[in-house]
């Protein structure tokens, strides 16, 4: 069973439908949406401050999502997939968003909608991630415009089968 804690007196709270791994951990002021799944090894810590999740976001194995005590919360829109071993610290994220593998998202950062921040990004403090484009490197700069084929056969694919990879530890 996945580690729920309190943190002093907040609860987390799931929509429907959510998964939780057995082994991920969720503290405190976190609050997710319908169809959200935090998978092996993944830390969902809202201890310092609040983190809100929209609906169909996924966060895999190992990723880390956090905040700034006093300073900066972490809000993500619907249809968000944070990648594998990823840090989401204390920033926004918008609807549509794929964060690749290994990808380091630091203090007020805002990503627009339409996103993919490429596996091994490090996006720096206070960067303002355009709508509809890659970012990629260290530190990221974006690379190109996204078209509609990425934003459907990447960001949405990866969210959605995070969905029906949920559903299989269901039966």
């Amino acid at each position: 069973m996945a580690l729920i804690k309190p943190v002093k007196g907040i609860s987390p709270k799931m929509g429907e439908n959510c998964f939780l791994a057995e082994n991920c951990t969720v503290v405190g002021d976190v609050v997710m949406g319908d169809n959200c799944s935090v998978w092996f090894n993944a830390v969902v810590r809202g201890d310092v401050n609040s983190i809100r999740m929209g609906n169909k976001v996924n966060i895999q194995d190992g990723a880390v999502i956090h905040c700034t005590y006093e300073k900066t919360k972490v809000h993500l829109g619907n249809n968000v997939s944070v990648g594998h071993n990823a840090i989401v610290h204390g920033c926004t994220v918008h609807d549509n968003v794929l964060i690749g593998m290994g990808a380091i998202v630091m203090d007020n950062v805002e990503i627009g909608s339409n996103t993919i921040i490429a596996a091994g990004a490090v996006v720096l403090e206070n960067t303002k991630v355009e709508s509809g484009s890659i970012y990629a490197g260290i530190p990221a700069k974006k690379v190109k415009d996204i078209n509609q084929e990425l934003i459907h056969g990447e960001i949405d694919r990866i969210a959605n089968n995070y969905l029906m990879y949920a559903g299989w530890f269901k039966e």
